[in-house]
Protein backbone atom coordinates (compact mmCIF):
# COMPACT_ATOMS: atom_id res chain seq x y z
CA UNK A 1 0.00 0.00 0.00
CA UNK A 2 1.35 3.40 -0.94
CA UNK A 3 1.21 6.38 1.41
CA UNK A 4 -0.96 8.90 -0.43
CA UNK A 5 -2.35 12.18 0.85
CA UNK A 6 -6.04 12.43 1.62
CA UNK A 7 -6.46 15.04 -1.13
CA UNK A 8 -4.87 12.73 -3.70
CA UNK A 9 -7.02 9.78 -2.62
CA UNK A 10 -10.24 11.77 -2.77
CA UNK A 11 -9.28 13.13 -6.21
CA UNK A 12 -8.52 9.73 -7.74
CA UNK A 13 -11.62 8.11 -6.25
CA UNK A 14 -13.98 10.96 -7.14
CA UNK A 15 -16.32 10.60 -10.08
CA UNK A 16 -15.54 14.22 -11.02
CA UNK A 17 -12.76 16.45 -9.73
CA UNK A 18 -10.95 19.69 -10.50
CA UNK A 19 -7.65 18.11 -9.47
CA UNK A 20 -5.15 17.26 -12.21
CA UNK A 21 -2.55 14.53 -11.65
CA UNK A 22 0.75 15.32 -13.36
CA UNK A 23 3.51 12.89 -14.23
CA UNK A 24 7.07 14.20 -13.99
CA UNK A 25 10.01 12.44 -15.63
CA UNK A 26 13.66 13.05 -14.78
CA UNK A 27 16.04 11.54 -17.34
CA UNK A 28 19.71 11.21 -16.36
CA UNK A 29 22.73 9.79 -18.15
CA UNK A 30 26.48 10.21 -17.78
CA UNK A 31 26.69 11.86 -21.22
CA UNK A 32 24.16 14.57 -20.26
CA UNK A 33 25.48 17.75 -18.65
CA UNK A 34 22.28 18.08 -16.63
CA UNK A 35 19.11 16.00 -16.27
CA UNK A 36 16.19 16.36 -18.68
CA UNK A 37 12.97 17.32 -16.89
CA UNK A 38 9.68 16.45 -18.64
CA UNK A 39 6.09 17.12 -17.52
CA UNK A 40 2.87 15.57 -18.79
CA UNK A 41 0.96 18.82 -18.25
CA UNK A 42 1.31 22.41 -19.50
CA UNK A 43 0.56 23.77 -16.01
CA UNK A 44 2.19 27.21 -16.37
CA UNK A 45 4.07 29.30 -18.92
CA UNK A 46 7.77 28.86 -18.20
CA UNK A 47 9.11 31.31 -20.81
CA UNK A 48 7.86 33.80 -23.39
CA UNK A 49 10.59 33.55 -26.04
CA UNK A 50 10.63 30.74 -26.94
CA UNK A 51 7.12 29.97 -25.75
CA UNK A 52 7.48 27.02 -23.34
CA UNK A 53 4.90 25.52 -21.02
CA UNK A 54 5.51 23.07 -18.23
CA UNK A 55 5.39 22.49 -14.49
CA UNK A 56 7.50 23.93 -11.68
CA UNK A 57 8.07 21.49 -8.84
CA UNK A 58 10.57 21.72 -5.99
CA UNK A 59 12.59 24.43 -7.74
CA UNK A 60 12.94 22.60 -11.09
CA UNK A 61 11.21 23.43 -14.35
CA UNK A 62 9.75 20.40 -16.12
CA UNK A 63 9.09 21.09 -19.81
CA UNK A 64 5.73 19.98 -21.19
CA UNK A 65 6.00 17.15 -23.70
CA UNK A 66 2.84 15.13 -24.36
CA UNK A 67 3.24 11.49 -23.33
CA UNK A 68 1.30 8.51 -22.12
CA UNK A 69 2.46 5.88 -19.65
CA UNK A 70 1.33 2.89 -17.67
CA UNK A 71 2.36 2.61 -14.03
CA UNK A 72 4.17 -0.60 -13.08
CA UNK A 73 2.36 -3.32 -11.16
CA UNK A 74 3.11 -3.80 -7.46
CA UNK A 75 3.71 -7.51 -7.96
CA UNK A 76 6.66 -9.08 -6.20
CA UNK A 77 7.16 -11.81 -8.80
CA UNK A 78 7.94 -9.49 -11.74
CA UNK A 79 10.21 -6.52 -12.29
CA UNK A 80 8.63 -3.06 -12.47
CA UNK A 81 7.98 -2.16 -16.11
CA UNK A 82 6.65 1.13 -17.47
CA UNK A 83 5.47 1.58 -21.04
CA UNK A 84 6.10 5.19 -22.07
CA UNK A 85 4.93 6.74 -25.35
CA UNK A 86 6.16 10.25 -26.19
CA UNK A 87 4.86 12.42 -29.02
CA UNK A 88 7.62 12.77 -31.62
CA UNK A 89 7.09 16.49 -32.16
CA UNK A 90 10.75 17.45 -32.40
CA UNK A 91 13.52 15.50 -34.11
CA UNK A 92 16.06 16.62 -31.49
CA UNK A 93 14.63 13.99 -29.14
CA UNK A 94 15.36 11.27 -31.72
CA UNK A 95 18.91 12.58 -32.18
CA UNK A 96 19.40 12.63 -28.40
CA UNK A 97 18.16 9.04 -28.00
CA UNK A 98 20.58 7.86 -30.68
CA UNK A 99 23.57 9.35 -28.84
CA UNK A 100 23.13 7.13 -25.77
CA UNK A 101 25.53 4.18 -25.78
CA UNK A 102 24.15 2.89 -22.47
CA UNK A 103 20.58 3.09 -21.17
CA UNK A 104 19.56 6.36 -19.51
CA UNK A 105 17.93 6.32 -16.09
CA UNK A 106 14.35 7.54 -15.72
CA UNK A 107 12.70 8.64 -12.47
CA UNK A 108 8.89 8.88 -12.58
CA UNK A 109 6.91 10.94 -10.08
CA UNK A 110 3.21 11.78 -9.77
CA UNK A 111 2.11 15.12 -8.29
CA UNK A 112 -1.11 17.13 -8.18
CA UNK A 113 -1.39 20.45 -10.04
CA UNK A 114 -2.80 22.10 -6.90
CA UNK A 115 0.30 21.10 -4.86
CA UNK A 116 3.24 20.60 -7.26
CA UNK A 117 5.88 20.43 -4.50
CA UNK A 118 4.37 17.32 -2.88
CA UNK A 119 5.26 14.07 -4.61
CA UNK A 120 2.42 11.57 -4.21
CA UNK A 121 3.93 8.57 -6.03
CA UNK A 122 7.58 7.90 -6.82
CA UNK A 123 8.59 4.95 -8.98
CA UNK A 124 12.16 3.77 -8.24
CA UNK A 125 14.69 4.83 -10.83
CA UNK A 126 14.28 2.65 -13.92
CA UNK A 127 16.46 2.03 -16.98
CA UNK A 128 15.30 2.59 -20.54
CA UNK A 129 15.58 -0.85 -22.13
CA UNK A 130 14.45 -0.12 -25.68
CA UNK A 131 12.98 2.59 -27.84
CA UNK A 132 10.86 2.28 -30.98
CA UNK A 133 10.92 5.43 -33.08
CA UNK A 134 8.02 6.01 -35.45
CA UNK A 135 6.82 9.05 -37.40
CA UNK A 136 4.54 10.42 -34.70
CA UNK A 137 5.58 8.62 -31.51
CA UNK A 138 8.55 7.27 -29.60
CA UNK A 139 7.69 4.18 -27.53
CA UNK A 140 9.98 3.21 -24.65
CA UNK A 141 10.02 0.29 -22.29
CA UNK A 142 11.50 1.28 -18.96
CA UNK A 143 12.45 -1.50 -16.55
CA UNK A 144 14.23 -1.99 -13.25
CA UNK A 145 17.99 -2.43 -13.34
CA UNK A 146 18.57 -5.95 -14.67
CA UNK A 147 21.11 -6.70 -11.92
CA UNK A 148 18.34 -6.31 -9.34
CA UNK A 149 16.44 -9.15 -11.00
CA UNK A 150 19.34 -11.62 -11.05
CA UNK A 151 18.92 -14.57 -8.69
CA UNK A 152 21.14 -14.61 -5.64
CA UNK A 153 23.26 -16.51 -5.28
CA UNK A 154 23.70 -16.75 -9.04
CA UNK A 155 25.31 -20.21 -8.90
CA UNK A 156 25.89 -23.03 -6.49
CA UNK A 157 29.18 -24.51 -5.42
CA UNK A 158 28.74 -28.11 -6.59
CA UNK A 159 31.40 -30.74 -7.41
CA UNK A 160 30.44 -30.53 -11.11
CA UNK A 161 30.82 -26.73 -11.32
CA UNK A 162 33.78 -26.35 -8.91
CA UNK A 163 35.73 -29.67 -8.75
CA UNK A 164 38.77 -28.02 -7.12
CA UNK A 165 36.80 -27.28 -3.97
CA UNK A 166 35.96 -30.94 -3.31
Amino acid sequence: MRDLSAAFRSAIYAQETDEVPICLLTVTHESLEEPIYISSDPTTRLSEDPLIYGTESRGEQYIFLPFEFTLPDDKSDSAPRVQLTLDNIDRTLVALLRTFATPPSVKLEIIMASDPDTVEITVPVLQMSDATIEDLTISNTIVADPLINEPHPAGQFTPGAFPGLF
